[in-house]
C-alpha cells in the first residue's frame, strides 16, 4: 500500500470497534448520521449498502449507497449517496474530495447496472454543497423539505464518466 493510500471499501464486521471510536462534531449532526448508525440502519435494511474509507490503517470515513430506488428521482438506474462523513480529525484535508471521486469507479464496480449517484444536501451546509459542487455533482434546482428543512437534491451522472 502507498503511503497515505486511500482506500474506499464495502463494510464488514472487522470495521465495527473502528466505527465506535468514530469522531464527529455536534454541529454536523443534523446533516448526516455516525456510521455506527449506518451500519445499524444497514442490519435492518439490505438495500443500505455501508461503505467505509480508510486512510492507510485509519477509519476516517463512512458512507451508505441506497441500492433500490429513492424519493428522490425517477431514474430507476439511480444510487442514493446516503450519510456521507469524514471524522473530524480528518476534516480540511481534501480527503471528502478524494473519496468522492473515487465514488464512479466504485459504484461501476459494485453496482454496475447504475448510471446516476442522488444525493440530498442541507441548503445551510454551504461546505458540503461547495465540496459536491467541486467533485462534479450537479444542482438542477430540485428541492424538499426535510425534517431539518430544506434539502437540495444533487446529481451524477455516470455515463459521462
Amino acid at each position: 500500500m502507498m503511503p497515505n493510500e486511500l482506500v474506499v471499501r464495502p463494510f464488514v464486521e472487522n470495521d465495527y470497534l473502528a466505527i465506535t471510536t468514530y469522531c464527529l462534531p455536534e454541529e454536523q449532526a443534523i446533516y448526516t448520521s455516525l456510521p455506527i448508525d449506518v451500519i445499524k440502519t444497514f442490519e435492518k435494511d439490505s438495500d443500505n449498502q455501508p461503505f467505509v474509507i480508510y486512510l492507510e490503517r485509519d477509519l476516517i470515513g463512512c458512507f451508505a449507497l441506497h441500492t433500490n430506488g429513492n424519493a428522490y428521482t425517477k431514474n430507476k438506474n439511480a444510487i442514493l449517496l446516503k450519510s456521507f462523513s469524514i471524522d473530524a480529525r480528518y476534516q480540511q484535508k481534501g480527503l471528502a474530495y478524494q473519496s468522492l471521486k473515487a465514488l464512479p469507479e466504485i459504484i461501476k464496480h459494485h453496482f454496475p447496472e447504475k448510471k446516476e449517484i442522488i444525493l440530498t444536501v442541507h441548503h445551510t451546509n454551504t461546505p458540503a454543497i461547495n465540496l459536491y459542487r467541486k467533485a462534479d455533482f450537479i444542482d438542477f434546482g430540485h428541492k424538499f423539505e426535510g425534517e431539518f428543512g430544506e434539502e437540495w437534491i444533487l446529481h451524477f451522472n455516470l455515463d459521462k464518466e
